[in-house]
């Protein structure tokens, strides 16, 4: 699948039509502003700093809208230098509806 196909992949739904609630933590040091996260990032809350660099002189990644991450994890999974930590909301189970009598 190409970058772009990635790109335009909708996010994870929790089964009940809402985005999954998702969160990231950035190790900001280790980030080399490959921008790699920008590009597969399914809701695009994901930009290379501007005017601010890192320990080693690179502009790293930051999240620009926490709400809207849906957890999918793909910048974690596509980082090479494994600066990102995904968290995730646990579903919360699904009721049923009372039996009718």
């Amino acid at each position: 699948m190409g970058m772009d196909k990635l790109r335009d992949r909708p996010g994870r739904y929790d089964g009940g039509g809402k985005m999954a609630k998702g969160m990231v933590v950035i190790e900001e040091d280790r980030c080399k502003g490959c921008g790699l996260c920008v590009s597969v990032c399914p809701v695009h809350i994901l930009q290379l700093a501007e005017g601010r660099f890192n320990v080693k002189g690179y502009p790293p990644v930051e999240v620009t809208d926490p709400e809207a991450c849906t957890g999918c994890a793909m910048c974690a999974t596509i980082c090479p230098d494994v600066v990102f930590t995904v968290y995730r909301r646990k579903r919360q189970p699904r009721r049923r509806a009372p039996a009718a009598a």
